[in-house]
């Protein structure tokens, strides 16, 4: 009989616990992403460590370019401080999977937004447009049809690797992880074009003499929008109204002519790289 009472006490003690716990478990569900970040302290963003004038490690290894200028301020409006961030490197195939693991919070890497990738992140208001676009050397490749059988040079998990895999079977194509390996692959001669964001190849050409970019938009017009893990609301509603006041108040005007303008000069009208 004392072993019964035992058991029952010890068995609603052990009940109560799992309930405790499990409450315990719900409210942090519960809790947004955004309570979530403000009690961190710190803004979690993805961005690229390689794609100058975009995303790039300076050399006192500080990150600078136009999205992680954005980024800054989006630390700044949250948390009352630009330096309350922390920049994660990011691959062009790794994008989706930093989402999806919460290894950040928001991925602001030159993410192009296409059908494919909405199915599984979030994006916001975008706040760039973007189209491909190829270089090659002397500007030798001057359409789609001239790369026939010969090598074009991708990143793996871009919106060029997915064009071209889809539209062009028999171009054979190289891939890459990295754009420092991509781009000096090229330099390198080890293949007669690279494809990737035409605003990418305009600044690197400029850098680059003896290298043209003569397809300057291919397939269709996109936008880059800043990306959230799919289903977070909160972040995402506060991005989409944090962007269009940005937009609104000349914000990415500001950021293009601090780190977009001194390498694209006059060749590129700014109303067609970003939203004003």
């Amino acid at each position: 009989m004392k072993f019964y009472k035992a058991f029952s006490v010890f068995g609603l003690m052990l009940a109560a616990a799992l309930l405790i716990n499990a409450c315990s478990n719900s409210s942090e569900k519960e809790k947004d992403s955004i309570a979530k970040i403000k009690e961190r302290g710190v803004l979690r963003v993805g961005v690229f460590s390689d794609k100058p004038p975009f995303g790039f490690v300076n050399t006192q290894g500080q990150y600078e370019g136009f999205d992680v200028y954005i980024a800054k301020r989006l630390a700044k409006d949250l948390l009352g401080d630009e330096k309350k961030i922390e920049f994660i490197p990011v691959e062009a195939a790794a994008r989706v999977e930093f989402l999806k693991s919460g290894k950040v919070d928001i991925i602001m890497a030159n993410f192009t937004k296409t059908k494919e990738r909405e199915e599984v992140v979030d994006f916001a208001t975008p706040y760039m447009k973007v189209a491909l676009g190829v270089v090659s050397k002397n500007g030798k490749i001057k359409n789609v049809d001239e790369l026939k059988g010969k090598q074009l040079i991708v990143n793996k998990g871009t919106t060029a690797d997915f064009y071209f895999s889809k539209n062009y079977p028999e171009i054979n194509l190289l891939k890459y992880d990295q754009n420092t390996e991509a781009f000096l692959a090229l330099k390198n001669g080890r293949a007669n074009a690279l494809a990737h964001d035409n605003t990418l190849l305009f600044a690197w050409a400029k850098e680059n003499p003896g290298f043209v970019v003569s397809i300057s938009s291919l397939g269709d017009q996109d936008v880059i929008a800043p990306a959230v893990k799919k289903g977070d609301k909160d972040l995402l509603d506060w991005l989409n109204e944090e962007i269009k006041v940005l937009t609104k108040e000349g914000f990415m005007k500001q950021a293009y002519d601090a780190t977009l303008a001194p390498i694209y000069g006059t060749d590129i009208n700014p109303a067609s790289v970003i939203f004003e």
